[in-house]
């Protein structure tokens, strides 16, 4: 037996925010909050590069360990069907929108900043709904998972804490908008 390195956008992805985190920590303190966190609104500046680059960075950039560790039991547990499913590179061009989409909404609409990948989390558990269906139907588990983890969120997000449930419920927007009009790819077996 052999490990195999099977899903190479989730993997890589984990290792890099590992990475991230593991460098931040030790020799380049900084290095989040300059280039892995998004700005809020009244703190973006649009001249400066590395606040562009953060609209996409920020879902690379985890507060802590604990934090990581959170987004990426999830991430490690469903991105791999997910990327089989649909394919490295979907699941790649997915993730960005999802960075994307979530890093602009936070600037426009918010004042605190954003880090971590718990919109991508919730972009693959709406996604992960979609992976068996068929055209011109709608998964009950869809139906589901989007009552119970939306309805989760919606309901936090009158809560104040340092949650961005924002993100969550955008994210898993996406991973809607992604199960439906994104067909997973058929696999022969």
């Amino acid at each position: 037996m052999r490990i195999k390195y099977n899903a190479p956008t989730v993997l890589t992805f984990t290792l890099f925010c590992a990475a991230i985190l593991l460098l931040s920590k030790s020799i380049f303190p900084g290095l989040i909050e300059t280039w892995f966190m998004v700005p809020g609104k009244d703190h973006f500046n649009p001249k400066s590069i590395n606040h562009w680059v953060t609209l996409i960075t920020h879902v690379c950039g985890h507060a802590n360990w604990t934090h990581l560790i959170s987004n990426f039991t999830l991430i490690l547990l469903i991105g791999p069907m997910l990327e089989e499913s649909y394919g490295s590179k979907s699941l790649f061009i997915m993730t960005l929108i999802t960075a994307l989409v979530t890093g602009v909404l936070n600037v426009l609409l918010f004042k605190s900043f954003l880090l971590g990948a718990s919109g991508v989390v919730f972009m693959m558990i709406l996604l992960s709904s979609f992976t068996n269906f068929s055209k011109g139907e709608i998964p009950l588990t869809f139906i589901l998972v989007l009552i119970l983890y939306m309805g989760v969120q919606l309901f936090n997000s009158l809560n104040d804490d340092n949650i961005s449930q924002f993100a969550h419920i955008i994210g898993g927007l996406c991973g809607s908008f992604f199960g439906f009009f994104r067909s997973p790819k058929i696999i022969k077996r």
